[in-house]
């Protein structure tokens, strides 16, 4: 008699392969300004992991705690828009307010309007490593793009 040999995946869910597969973003060099790609399995993933590599770029998330929190609300006519909406929104609330921060979530998510919050505290240079001040997020080669494994998004920042 034979036996049936199962191989069960160690994933729960897409989201969690599709991390496995591809870091959530990575940036990308380029002469005047600095870039990333973010992914996601789906968009609201992709939104996060692209704040996620937008923050990162400003203060290293090492040593930054969740001190605070702030409600973020962005609208936009379509997906492109919307992403860049929501990232400038994400910026001008951390320069405004002098905050560093280490981790976004997606709360509402419709085709014109995403809603969620961010994680940080009050700068400190003592204890916080700055990165590159950026002045704004750019429209220069900004695409969101449908993949085989989820989603991709394409943003430069000026700095």
């Amino acid at each position: 008699m034979s036996t049936l040999t199962v191989q069960v995946s160690p994933y729960t869910d897409i989201g969690e392969y599709y991390r496995q597969v591809h870091p959530p973003f990575e940036i990308i060099e380029h002469p005047a300004d600095v870039g990333f790609l973010a992914y996601g399995a789906t968009l609201e993933e992709l939104f996060s992991n692209a704040a996620l590599a937008m923050l990162s770029l400003a203060c290293s998330p090492d040593g930054i705690e969740e001190r605070e929190h702030r409600e973020i609300e962005a609208t936009g006519a379509d997906t492109e828009s919307l992403l860049f909406s929501w990232l400038a929104e994400i910026l001008a609330v951390a320069d405004a307010e002098q905050l560093v921060l280490r981790r976004c979530t997606v709360t509402e998510f419709t085709a014109t309007r995403i809603r969620g919050t961010v994680w940080g505290e009050p700068y400190d240079p003592a204890r916080h490593r700055a990165g590159t001040y950026i002045k704004a997020v750019t429209y220069h080669q900004f695409c969101v793009d449908k993949t085989a494994e989820g989603w991709r998004a394409r943003v430069f920042l000026d700095l």
